[in-house]
């Protein structure tokens, strides 16, 4: 089975938690990753000045932080069929938190 390899080449901050993606497949998209900022990993990011930490790792080519969050390139790339689970999670993730 073949699966093809996604890469982040470039990318910019569009807005406060909102990430434009180059993929080496040419595709761009728009990530707004704020409804999913929460729990251990992610939660820091919440904080605008964390976010803004992010970096293109060269190694895995995807965006990373120093709190060591990243994303999957290819779930990036596919986001409109993985962002409903991410926004599950992510309320999973904050009610837990809640309740601690």
């Amino acid at each position: 089975m073949n699966h093809p390899l996604y890469r982040i080449t470039a990318f910019e901050q569009v807005g406060p938690y909102s990430l434009r993606l180059h993929f080496n497949d040419g595709l761009a998209r728009t990530v707004d990753f704020e409804a999913v900022l929460e729990g251990e990993l992610y939660s820091p990011l919440r904080d605008p000045v964390a976010f803004a930490q992010v970096a293109l790792d060269p190694e895995v080519h995807t965006v990373v932080w120093p709190c060591g969050a990243d994303f999957d390139p290819a779930t990036l790339h596919n986001w409109p069929e993985h962002e409903a689970a991410f926004r599950a999670a992510a309320a999973r993730w904050s009610r837990a938190n809640a309740n601690a």
